[in-house]
């Protein structure tokens, strides 16, 4: 069983300060094959925001809406009518009704141990949970996760957070989503799809900013087709509600809004805040070893102290948290064991944003390629243009595209827009860690009729002097 912070002193090798996904593998990777201990601290739900309030709720969420969509787009089906009580029901199943019991037996089952509570530093290699002080000989890592922003306009309204999207209860039947990047868009999918009637207030010109213009395009017009308004470079400048209270996860918050925005007044039932997340590392005790949460985001911290996931300031990206936190448990167990680590790789992000249709990318955008001072060629086609792709709806939007440095012949960045895309990226991550010339990838032959083929297509696309 997870121990509570009511034993006076626990002395391990490694303290590890969250239970997310990304502390999760730290924790793993640092103790497994070897006799090294772990204390593995965390004060809400062991497996953390992954697991009960972001990628496995949302997903779930989206996939009968995917489906659904998908029926209405191939000849001989119709659209199926959406059980919106058996789509919530699905989502509570896939975050175990809140209960993290089946995360804590795997973690002992690896040997670890769970302390329960908010674990402050107190000194050096020392950390405090309760009246319970923790030891590591070795390290301890902060895998805190990270917060919603709520700018002060939304304050005192008691808004939806992310977790109050993806845990919704009570279904507004009007629905303003502030913010345009990925949060934004998926929980404006979902929720149109389950009969919100959603606006959209983007105070940037595009969705997905940090995406290739087109997908942003292709899921605006999506989204448009869906009903949703969206109002672009939109800024509020007053939001207040009628008698806003806490209701619970997922219900509505109070009655409803007024705001008064740059595009006119509106009025809503509920509010979701979708601005952006910062590191959680407030109240972690950094002060009592002379450090600030700037220094931890700047990398300046001793060496028997680390940060992963989205506590580190790196991307907030579930599998870039876990692949970061593999790679410093194995760090830790070999400093902890005097033997050498494997070296690192600089890996590329890949990304999957579960709207209707998927965007999905790796590396780098024609624009951050250029301004790296890349000399590149692109190659982008229709998705439609492999007849596997093409094969996947009667109507099949979307493009794909590759991003080849000339000097090496080399991909460094690729967008997929389109159905199912996300099984496409991979492909893409592997060419850019290995660095494979396209005159190479041109003979790693894609199944027919498969949406790999667009592979094919994307290098016939290519100057004929990189192919």
């Amino acid at each position: 069983m997870a121990s509570t912070a009511d034993e006076a002193e626990l002395d391990v090798d490694v303290v590890v300060l969250g239970a997310g996904p990304a502390g999760e593998n730290v924790a793993q990777y640092a103790t497994e094959d070897t006799e090294l201990t772990c204390a593995l601290v965390e004060g809400e739900l062991v497996g953390g925001e992954c697991s009960y309030y972001a990628c496995m709720p949302s997903k779930a969420l989206l996939r009968p809406l995917e489906i659904a969509a998908t029926a209405g787009q191939l000849g001989g089906l119709r659209r199926p009518e959406v059980d919106v009580a058996g789509v919530l029901a699905r989502r509570d199943y896939w975050v175990s009704r809140y209960d993290d019991a089946g995360q804590i037996a795997w973690a002992e089952s690896t040997g670890l141990q769970v302390v329960r509570g908010h674990g402050r530093l107190a000194g050096e290699r020392l950390v405090v949970v309760g009246d319970q002080r923790l030891r590591a000989r070795h390290a301890v890592v902060i895998g805190t996760g990270s917060v919603p922003v709520i700018p002060p306009v939304y304050a005192q309204v008691s808004p939806w957070t992310s977790r109050d999207a993806t845990g919704v209860v009570e279904i507004p039947q009007r629905l303003v989503v502030v913010g345009g990047g990925v949060v934004a868009c998926e929980a404006a999918t979902w929720l149109a799809g389950l009969g919100s009637a959603v606006t959209m207030l983007v105070r940037g010109d595009r969705l997905l900013p940090g995406q290739e213009p087109f997908a942003g395009e292709a899921v605006l017009a999506a989204l448009t087709a869906a009903g949703v308004t969206v109002h672009r470079q939109t800024d509020v400048q007053a939001c207040r509600r009628e008698s806003p209270r806490e209701t619970g996860l997922g219900r509505i918050h109070g009655g409803p809004l007024t705001m008064q925005t740059s595009a006119g007044p509106i009025v809503a039932d509920e509010i979701l805040v979708a601005v952006g997340r910062r590191p959680r590392l407030r109240d972690l005790g950094l002060e009592s070893v002379g450090l600030t949460p700037d220094d931890v985001l700047a990398g300046r911290l001793p060496d028997w102290l680390s940060a992963v996931g989205d506590a580190s300031g790196e991307p907030a990206l579930t599998h870039w948290g876990k692949y970061r936190a593999r790679v410093l448990g194995e760090q830790i167990a070999a400093a902890a064991l005097g033997r050498a680590a494997s070296p690192e790789v600089e890996a590329p992000v890949p990304q999957v944003i579960f709207t209707d249709p998927q965007v999905a990318a790796v590396g780098l955008t024609q624009e951050s390629a250029r301004s790296s001072g890349l000399d590149i060629a692109i190659a982008r086609v229709p998705y439609a243009s492999a007849a596997g792709a093409a094969l996947l709806r009667d109507e099949v939007p979307g493009t794909a595209q590759l991003v080849v440095d000339r000097a090496s012949g080399a991909v460094v960045g690729a967008t997929f827009v389109g159905p199912d895309a996300g099984e496409l990226v991979h492909a893409a991550t592997v060419a850019i860690v290995t660095g494979a010339p396209v005159r190479l990838l041109r003979h790693a032959v894609p199944s027919y009729p498969t949406a790999s083929e667009l592979w094919l297509r994307l290098l016939e696309d290519l100057p004929r002097d990189l192919r």
